[in-house]
């Protein structure tokens, strides 16, 4: 069957592979769009379970046909807006198959192309009546007499229809792209981690495509699931193109099937299938990749191309506990807290233990240690290892130079940081990542303008005003540049998404402070303590404030944090400096200053470039400017005087 079939309110394009309901598309993946094609190939008719089976999961398929089956119509049901207890176009014949009931308009016919029972298309010169060779001749001098009267408007350009035609010939040009998480047809939810792996793979393996914009992982995974539109991502990421697919694992083999859109206009550009061993599946998705990159004619940058064309083969095992310790070091971005981090890092852990060349598991251990609230000499050490073995097995990564550049952070060395930072960037101009740290290491710098450049970058590629910490980052970038009421203004709207957020509230409390706004600020401060599970100290802080003030509540909040530093609950010395800084006590901002000195891997992110912000840019400690101290800091932490 091919052409247009319409059936009520639905319209459905067999060519184009779309169903369209009142001119708007409807997302329907591959397979359930597949089962709706052959059903309206015999309407009223009884289809049998094995007929379709025959038609879409040939005999050597991996896939679980029953209940690859079964999601595939519950698929089609629930974008047709139909249901299995009362059904208005797909009916199930328990136990045999399914029937077609909605009333359908004849199918438009191409009388030149069949197609034969295994999806082969052929000439059928039988549908044609009359002399085949007549017409035939008479086809060819049609298709003779249309290329001249194309030839004769392209030209002359007649009222410019050479442009019109010129611009509906064309496919649409592609700059900018996004990744629209990929669906687990797998029919298992424990297989959710799988497919969002292979999400994230494809990003980045597009994220080295040339002069192509890629919107970050964080943005694209609030679309998981969703029922908006394609213009309507587009317009909200801010892209031409979108990628969408689906995964689907049996065992040890993989399919993955993705097809490219035009955002804008909804327009299909390209659409392809996939299956290979799960060992290689990192081979399989770089080919997905490499076959967009061509669609776009764009191709990859060898001097940006950061591994191998073809990817060597992964360890099973290493595998599956790698793609789980993403799983949970997504969730920690998201607000699940340190336990989160904790699985990751046991999940890299057993995939560097399967496969010890597995670049990709040490990277993910670093973060994982390195994001602990409470890190250990011992986190810090299995930190060091694991980025001295990445720099060994990709030397030339963007994810190995931004490593790199902490650590160089970490020995004061600014010059060999900041050059660490623009060789992450050159070699994945995608990474918002990069741009964000490089961001904040010229702000620490004092080059606020470069920093705020560095800024708008990581947020164009990560466009999503909710996501945490990206919403907070900028803030505290906003407050920099003394702009505290737009910061207060996009906390507050990060929290209406993110009410939970310990950090959020804590950066709302110091935004609040800073405008004066005292009262609000200790509330703040309360709230993030009982998210942090001390309810007891936001009362004590609240009585503290009734009767002494903003002083007295801060006073309060300083001795809190000292006893949560002795009693090992937290480490945070720039920020208890930044408190006594408040408070005008010189000797205790001195002294957690130094502690923050002697270990620069402990503060925030990590990032010797915690210490700078309070040291040069924290408004609570410009009376310490004048101490010979705070020059001598600066000397020790190779700054300018």
């Amino acid at each position: 069957m091919r052409g247009v079939v319409r059936f009520e309110s639905f319209e459905v394009d067999v060519r184009a592979g779309e169903v369209r309901k009142h001119d708007h598309r409807i997302r329907l993946q591959d397979q359930p769009f597949r089962v709706l094609q052959i059903l309206l190939e015999h309407p009223g008719e009884s289809v049998t379970r094995e007929e379709l089976q025959r038609r879409i999961w040939p005999s050597d398929t991996f896939v679980d046909f029953e209940r690859g089956l079964n999601n595939a119509v519950k698929r089609l049901r629930e974008a047709l807006g139909d249901s299995a207890e009362t059904p208005r176009y797909v009916e199930t014949l328990p136990k045999r198959g399914y029937r077609f009931i909605g009333t359908v308009e004849a199918p438009l016919q191409d009388p030149l192309v069949a197609q034969t029972p295994d999806g082969v298309r052929i000439h059928d010169q039988t549908a044609v009546p009359g002399n085949p060779r007549s017409f035939i001749r008479a086809a060819s001098f049609f298709a003779a007499g249309l290329l001249i009267a194309v030839g004769l408007v392209l030209g002359t350009d007649i009222a410019g229809s050479r442009s019109w035609l010129l611009l509906k010939l064309r496919p649409p040009d592609i700059h900018s792209l996004a990744v629209i998480p990929l669906q687990n047809l797998s029919g298992d939810l424990t297989q959710e981690y799988f497919a969002d792996g292979m999400t994230d793979a494809l990003i980045t393996d597009l994220a080295q495509v040339s002069s192509l914009k890629v919107i970050s992982r964080t943005s694209i995974m609030r679309y998981k699931n969703t029922n908006k539109t394609l213009p309507e991502i587009a317009r909200e990421l801010g892209v031409d193109g979108i990628v969408e697919g689906t995964v689907q694992r049996s065992g040890d083999r993989v399919r993955i099937t993705a097809q490219l859109v035009h955002g804008p206009s909804d327009k299909h550009i390209w659409a392809s299938s996939y299956e290979r061993g799960l060992s290689d599946v990192f081979g399989l998705e770089r080919n997905v990749a490499q076959d967009i990159a061509l669609q776009i004619q764009t191709h990859l940058n060898p001097s940006q191309s950061p591994s191998p064309l073809r990817p060597r083969p992964v360890n099973v095992k290493a595998l599956e506990a790698y793609l789980q310790g993403k799983y949970h070091l997504d969730r920690v971005g998201q607000g699940y807290g340190d336990e989160e981090n904790k699985k990751a890092a046991a999940y890299f852990q057993e995939a560097i233990d399967a496969d010890p060349n597995f670049a990709q598991a040490y990277f993910g251990l670093i973060d994982a240690h390195e994001g602990l609230l409470l890190p250990s000499t011992n986190d810090l050490a299995i930190r060091q290892r694991a980025e001295q073995k990445a720099a060994e097995l990709e030397p030339n990564s963007a994810n190995t130079a931004i490593r790199l550049a902490r650590t160089k952070l970490h020995n004061w060395d600014w010059a060999g940081a900041e050059d660490e930072y623009r060789r992450a960037i050159s070699l994945n101009q995608n990474d918002a990542d990069a741009h964000y740290e490089f961001a904040r290491f010229l702000d620490d710098l004092g080059r606020l303008d470069e920093g705020w450049t560095e800024h708008l970058r990581s947020q164009e590629l990560n466009p999503n005003p909710d996501h945490l910490p990206w919403a907070t980052n900028l803030a505290e970038a906003l407050e920099r540049r003394g702009q505290y009421d737009q910061a207060i203004g996009l906390l507050a709207k990060v929290l209406e998404s993110n009410p939970n957020d310990g950090q959020t509230h804590l950066s709302l409390s110091q935004s609040y402070e800073r405008t004066g706004r005292y009262k609000e600020a200790i509330a703040e401060l309360g709230r993030t303590c009982v998210l942090y599970g001390h309810p007891e100290i936001a009362t004590r802080l609240e009585h503290a404030f009734d009767a002494s003030g903003y002083q007295g509540a801060m006073r309060q909040w300083a001795d809190e944090i000292e006893h949560l530093q002795a009693t090992k609950q937290v480490y945070f010395p720039v920020y208890l400096a930044s408190v006594y800084g408040r408070l005008g006590e010189k000797e205790r901002v001195f002294y957690w200053l130094e502690e923050a000195y002697k270990h620069p891997e402990f503060t925030g992110l990590g990032l010797g470039t915690d210490l700078i912000n309070f040291v040069k840019a924290d408004p609570g400690l410009e009376f310490i400017r004048t101490d010979p101290r705070y020059f001598d800091l600066l000397r020790r932490m190779r700054l300018p005087q």
